[in-house]
């Protein structure tokens, strides 16, 4: 379900384990808008990364038909990345949920170091 992006536009918030199934079967490409010290130190396997103190929506992977997904640690920034994109014209509005933090809290492996 939409609703209204507190950093403006729209956002749709998925669940870690919608992000996990649509890694799993190809649908999903995983953006995680961390900082690199942040992905060091942690990452979902096979995200891609944009750090939001840089993030340029021109520098976005292109998604090849799959829905493209923004993660963070916790759900703030991923929605901000969202409403950065929107702005630039683009239709990316979903997020995952609880971020780094929900994925390991669901159960769902990291990569480390």
């Amino acid at each position: 379900m939409s609703e209204r992006n507190p950093f403006g536009g729209t956002i749709t918030h998925l669940s870690p384990a919608e992000v996990h199934q649509g890694l799993a079967d190809g649908t999903i490409l995983l953006v995680d808008v961390r900082e690199p010290n942040e992905i060091q130190a942690e990452r979902i396997p096979g995200a891609q990364t944009l750090p939001l103190s840089r993030f340029d929506p021109a520098a976005l992977p292109d998604p090849q038909g799959k829905r493209l997904v923004f993660s963070c640690r916790s759900g703030q920034r991923s929605q901000q990345a969202a409403a950065v994109a929107q702005k630039a014209g683009l239709p990316y509005e979903e997020h995952m949920k609880g971020g780094i933090i929900g994925w390991r809290e669901a159960g769902f492996e990291v990569e480390r170091g």
